[in-house]
């Protein structure tokens, strides 16, 4: 069932145009070829098989170019197509819609946040080294921030430092879920860093550092086993890793604050990547309840399938709307961060009710690896651990309302 994206009345002409665009790419030549495209997946593949899948996906990313789609979170002159904040988070629900599509759009974590990061901190030497081949896809990239010894919710306890030995950086420390760092050229590794020559309230805060992977001392250990399956979320030990100074990013003691910047736009991309995926599950729950006769009748005229469609969407439409507002409040540039960490709590958890009521209405079949579901609902679960728990999130909203009312003022849920 193709998906069905309707202008919206009171978005600008080119928004509505983004969206359909990317609709009729997804719809005409993903969709339909889901099965080949990640052919690797699947067992029993050939040698032909996989070619023919690099073949159709060099396909698709010629017409997303030749559409002007590519890389939507990049400027021009860095190879992408410059859309606004606001225009990429209405493109993202509809890119959603297909597990993967993303990727065929120029759109891939953690190349995409750590294009942000080169963008913002990055010397213009540093950005066509290393940004511009990114976008180009020379070059593969992997973000190398927690560690297994130490709580992700909490940068100050990371442990992995660099210290300034002439005109390098040594790097020791143990890293784990390196996003990519399997097949990564190069990683950004937060480091905390200890800089003689620069102001005392910043030694020993975090940099981030660009470490090529074929580094003397950079020993990718495994890649870490997650939900069963080996994945690219690598464990990786630096033993003595030397690299220039150059190759820090942005000053010394501005890595926690480049992480915020990257994780705070990625939040809200994830949110409307969420709502994109609920969206398919929508329809195809609803699908299969007007198809599937069961016990004398279509699932469709059983009150408890009903009653799934009825929550499923105001879970959906609640997600959405939530994360628009977040998003053009962020685009206005106003004080978002209530927003943010509202939406990383209650989007990824009506992402999870969706998938779950979609998977137990196709039965058996939504846990199999014929449909999107169960990636879904793992990639759900997963996203209440990912840009930091929930839990520290609820902390935060907590603190950012209370002290509204000490300052006398209440709340303003209109702003």
């Amino acid at each position: 069932m193709p998906m069905n994206v309707q202008p919206i009345p009171t978005l600008p002409d080119r928004i509505n145009q983004i969206r359909h665009l990317t609709a009729e790419i997804v719809n005409r030549e993903i969709l339909p070829n889901e099965n080949r495209l990640w052919a690797w997946r699947r067992e029993g593949v050939t040698d032909g098989d996989r070619q023919q899948a690099r073949e159709l996906r060099a396909d698709i990313r010629a017409k997303v170019k030749q559409a002007g789609l590519w890389a939507p979170h990049l400027p021009e002159e860095y190879g992408g197509c410059g859309l606004s904040f606001l225009e990429h988070a209405y493109m993202n629900e509809v890119l959603a819609y297909s597990l993967g599509a993303a990727s065929l759009f120029g759109v891939v974590a953690p190349n995409s946040g750590n294009q942000k990061i080169l963008l913002k901190y990055g010397t213009e030497e540093q950005r066509q080294k290393w940004l511009v081949p990114l976008t180009e896809g020379k070059l593969e990239s992997g973000f190398s921030m927690t560690e297994p010894d130490t709580a992700g919710s909490d940068p100050r306890s990371l442990k992995t430092t660099a210290r300034r030995d002439g005109d390098q950086w040594v790097i020791n420390g143990h890293k784990w879920f390196t996003s990519n760092g399997k097949r990564a050229d190069f990683l950004i590794v937060m480091c905390r860093t200890d800089d003689p020559e620069g102001p005392a309230e910043q030694n020993g805060k975090m940099t981030q550092i660009i470490v090529p992977t074929n580094t003397p001392g950079v020993n990718i250990v495994r890649g870490v086993e997650v939900w069963g399956r080996t994945s690219d979320h690598s464990e990786i030990i630096y033993e003595d890793v030397r690299v220039p100074l150059e190759n820090q990013l942005g000053k010394t003691g501005s890595g926690h604050q480049a992480a915020q910047d990257r994780l705070g736009a990625g939040r809200v991309y994830h949110c409307m990547n969420s709502v994109g995926q609920m969206w398919r599950a929508f329809d195809l729950m609803v699908q299969r309840t007007m198809t599937r006769e069961v016990h004398g009748g279509l699932l469709a005229t059983k009150q408890f399938a009903q009653g799934f469609i009825a929550d499923s969407y105001i879970d959906i439409q609640a997600a959405r709307l939530m994360t628009i507002h977040c998003a053009e409040k962020m685009d206005g540039g106003g004080d978002a961060r209530t927003d943010i960490s509202a939406i990383k709590i209650f989007v990824p958890e009506a992402f999870h009710r969706v998938a779950d009521r979609a998977i137990q209405v196709w039965g058996a079949a939504g846990v199999s690896g014929d449909l999107p579901l169960a990636a879904m609902y793992q990639g759900a679960r997963t996203l209440r651990l990912a840009d930091g728990p929930d839990e520290v999130h609820k902390i935060l909203i907590a603190k950012n309302v209370l002290k509204h009312y000490r300052e006398g003022e209440s709340w303003d849920f209109g702003g």
